[in-house]
């Protein structure tokens, strides 16, 4: 039996796995993140913990004799939170997220300390990744700056609390701007650009090998007859790709989350940082991952349904199976903020196209398409650095619903396929993980790929239309610094 712990943004997700990689049990509990600011965001990092060991005691009450049985926990989590911690390895503040948009100053700053930044990280500085927050913290608050003598990403707080080891995966460091991506290793140049060094990192580990085990105390709480391995595990992506079995290249998938993101498996380094190509080292060794990513996703969806009082469902239900044509109304998904291909933390959303006749339905259609062209800048961005995209298959809480995959397969004109659980892609995709760190077994033959249940294909005619609507839709995007 294995577990995988998918710390997201908006909930904490496990899995219980058994050896035929069936899924026998899930848990999920709901996080709260704060905006002390307008572009700020920030969670309080106890509460990553109360979820997590909630979800762990609802699986010990429902399933304690095959919770005995867990031999192996993988972990993934959101990308690029600065957890900042003290001599004691507590929390110096609350956790500054990956959509938070405060260091877009810094971000220019640290290009210029550190000319080699994008060469050896393969990323460019964005106010998202980690290094430009340290940055934030030491300008704007110095005396947590100087308290700080360890700085975790969100999952690797979780396993220190876990296991009492501070220890990374290198695909979670990659976004961080400190790895050297080729080297699979922290960068002394950038951690000096930042003015932290190697002491104040964690232990690197590779994504599928044994870093440590669960403390006994908590192996007992939960009733496991021995305390489990915990593999380096992944960020939410690369653990998301782990997960559907896309470890080779060629292949590609959509993560439909909170955020967004298009991600292609790469057996090199095929970089595009001016074009806000993101590169990160995979959870496989020897393997990394390019992705175009974009702030906001299916939380745009949720956005529109707490504007319209109803739940998502309902919101959704009276749209069909599939679009008829393009919603006369267009919408910037640039809720917090966008990545690919703008790298502009202060640009907003809008909705354009308005009249008398707008329905809830017109809008909640130009939602769904404007998520969909946003990933379409992501295929581009992709394309500049020779990777092309020939279909693609879709993962997160988005890939539920099916006008939307329908959508998407029109505006990227490419065939896009939904598996069973594709929702809970990151968490199944950690339990592989942990049974990888347990079994050593070859990696093939566990991250298999799990059967595709639909597969949407584009329509001739939608596909014109939409490709018609695409350059006006671009127009629309002004920056605003």
């Amino acid at each position: 039996m294995y577990l995988g712990i998918d710390l997201g943004t908006s909930a904490v997700k496990t899995v219980l796995v058994d050896d035929a990689q069936r899924v026998i049990a899930s848990e999920s509990r709901a996080l709260a993140t704060a905006s002390p600011q307008p572009g700020y965001y920030e969670q309080d990092p106890a509460q990553w913990i109360d979820a997590t060991f909630a979800t762990l005691d609802a699986l010990k009450a429902s399933h304690a004799g095959t919770m005995a049985a867990v031999e192996g926990i993988g972990l993934s989590g959101q990308m690029h939170g600065a957890t900042l911690l003290d001599a004691s390895s507590k929390p110096l503040r609350p956790c500054i997220l990956w959509n938070d948009g405060r260091s877009a100053e810094e971000c220019r700053v640290l290009e210029q300390r550190w000319p080699a930044l994008r060469a050896v990280t393969g990323n460019k500085a964005m106010a998202g990744f980690t290094a430009p927050k340290l940055l934030w913290i030491a300008t704007h608050e110095p005396d947590i700056f100087a308290a700080t003598k360890l700085v975790l990403l969100p999952k690797a707080y979780l396993r220190l609390v876990l296991s009492g080891e501070a220890i990374e995966d290198v695909s979670d460091a990659s976004g961080s701007l400190w790895l050297d991506a080729a080297r699979r290793d922290w960068s002394d140049a950038a951690l000096a650009a930042t003015g932290l060094s190697r002491e104040h990192m964690p232990r690197l580990v590779e994504g599928c090998a044994p870093a440590t085990t669960l403390r006994s105390e908590l192996a007992r709480r939960w009733g496991m007859a021995r305390p489990p391995i915990i593999a380096g595990g992944a960020g939410d992506n690369p653990a998301g790709a782990v997960g559907i079995g896309a470890i080779e290249p060629g292949t590609a998938f959509v993560s439909l989350g909170t955020s967004g993101a298009l991600l292609a498996p790469s057996n090199r380094i095929a970089a595009n940082p001016d074009r806000v190509v993101h590169t990160f080292c995979h959870a496989i060794p020897g393997m990394w991952i390019q992705a175009g990513a974009i702030l906001s996703a299916a939380s745009c969806l949720a956005w529109a349904a707490r504007l319209f009082g109803v739940t998502e469902a309902e919101m959704l239900e009276p749209l069909g199976a599939r679009p008829q044509a393009p919603s006369p109304v267009s919408f910037l998904p640039y809720l917090a903020g966008e990545r690919t291909p703008h790298d502009d933390p202060a640009v907003r959303g809008m909705l354009d196209g308005l009249s008398h006749g707008t329905d809830r339905g017109a809008i909640v259609q130009a939602v769904l398409e404007g998520v969909a062209f946003a990933l379409a800048d992501c295929r581009d961005a992709l394309a500049d650095a020779g990777i092309a995209i020939a279909d693609a298959d879709v993962i997160g809480g988005g890939s539920r619903s099916s006008f939307w995959l329908a959508v998407l397969a029109n505006v990227l004109n490419v065939p896009i396929h939904r598996f069973a659980g594709g929702e809970t892609g990151a968490a199944f995709g950690a339990a592989r993980l942990g049974r990888l760190a347990v079994t050593g077994e070859a990696i093939a033959a566990v991250c298999t790929r799990p059967q595709r249940v639909e597969t949407f294909e584009p329509d001739a005619g939608l596909v014109d239309a939409y490709a018609e609507r695409l350059p006006a839709w671009r127009e629309l995007y002004r920056p605003r610094h």
